[in-house]
């Protein structure tokens, strides 16, 4: 996953300002309790961090991919 494709996830399923405001703030415990923005800072793949923020919001598979059924959901690490 591209930085670009989190960030267009991040927009579409959690919403454009209630995202970006989730990812800037919300500790999550399997990062370390580090919050998505400061673990990508960090250098951890944006397909980690997408798993680890829809698994703290506790997010279905059914929802995490968003509305293009075409896109494949990402490998777990």
């Amino acid at each position: 996953m591209r930085y670009s494709e989190f960030w267009e996830l991040v927009d579409e399923v959690l919403g454009s300002a209630a995202g970006r405001e989730l990812v800037a703030t919300l500790a999550l415990g399997s990062l370390d309790n580090r919050t998505a923005a400061a673990a990508l800072e960090d250098g951890e793949e944006p397909r980690a961090v997408w798993h680890a923020l829809c698994d703290e919001l506790e997010l279905p598979e059914s929802r995490r991919w968003g509305s293009d059924l075409r896109r494949p959901a990402p490998p777990r690490r």
